[in-house]
């Protein structure tokens, strides 16, 4: 199954449960919603996608790729500015505002969603033409979280589930954007044609919005509706 980088540890951790308690087993791959969309679009073999957001899944009902009526919201995502040093980032957003920084990482907003909630939150703290030429742009979540973390970035917008774990943050400092500072990261799972008739496929998918797999996703910062 194709899975977008920000949902990497929650699902591989909901794919150890299924397993054990299903006797299925789970093949993962993981990267930018944008390359896997165009991947499925020219006949990868996947089964499942969860997508980082609507839209993806959305065009691919549209285009007669998924089987109909399968998609639904897995996770609701939130956006993080994060630092892996104590006492750099503050509530508000500092230093995105006072420019104490060398660079900033953001995902490649034409790939990935969370890259775009990050553009969105610059515009709407009006603070893009200040920053764009500290931007250091990541291909996906992951890669955008792996700058900061090796220090090649100061500071970086991610997705809080990368820096959460049992409901708490795990290293270093961050500022919880405001949700109304973009637009809602709403992320979307498919049954795609290949797996129309995998009956493993098919349990993966409703157990992913079981209560066992909700608490997982709910322990990484994420909300299910």
């Amino acid at each position: 199954m194709a899975v977008a980088a920000n949902f990497t540890a929650p699902m591989k951790q909901i794919a150890q449960q299924f397993e054990k308690t299903s006797g299925y087993k789970v093949s993962l791959a993981f990267g930018s919603s944008g390359k896997f969309f165009a991947q499925i679009q020219n006949g990868a073999p996947y089964e499942i996608f969860l997508s980082a957001d609507q839209a993806k899944p959305i065009a691919m009902e549209k285009a007669g790729l998924m089987v109909p009526g399968s998609r639904f919201t897995y996770a609701i995502g939130t956006l993080a500015l994060w630092s892996p040093k104590a006492g750099v980032v503050k509530d508000g957003g500092e230093p995105l505002q006072s420019g104490q920084f060398n660079k900033l990482s953001l995902a490649n907003p034409k790939l990935a969603p969370y890259g775009l909630a990050a553009t969105q939150t610059l515009e709407k703290m009006q603070l893009t033409a200040a920053t764009r030429a500290k931007w250091v742009q990541g291909e996906n979540i992951s890669q955008t979280y792996q700058f900061v973390a090796s220090g090649n970035a100061d500071i970086g917008f991610v997705a809080l589930s990368q820096i959460m774990s049992n409901g708490k943050i795990t290293s270093g400092s961050s500022w919880l954007v405001p949700s109304e500072y973009y637009s809602p990261i709403r992320q979307d799972a498919v049954l795609l044609n290949a797996g129309a008739d995998d009956a493993g496929a098919k349990a993966l998918l409703s157990y992913l919005q079981s209560d066992a797999a909700r608490a997982i996703i709910h322990a990484y910062g994420y909300k299910t509706e």
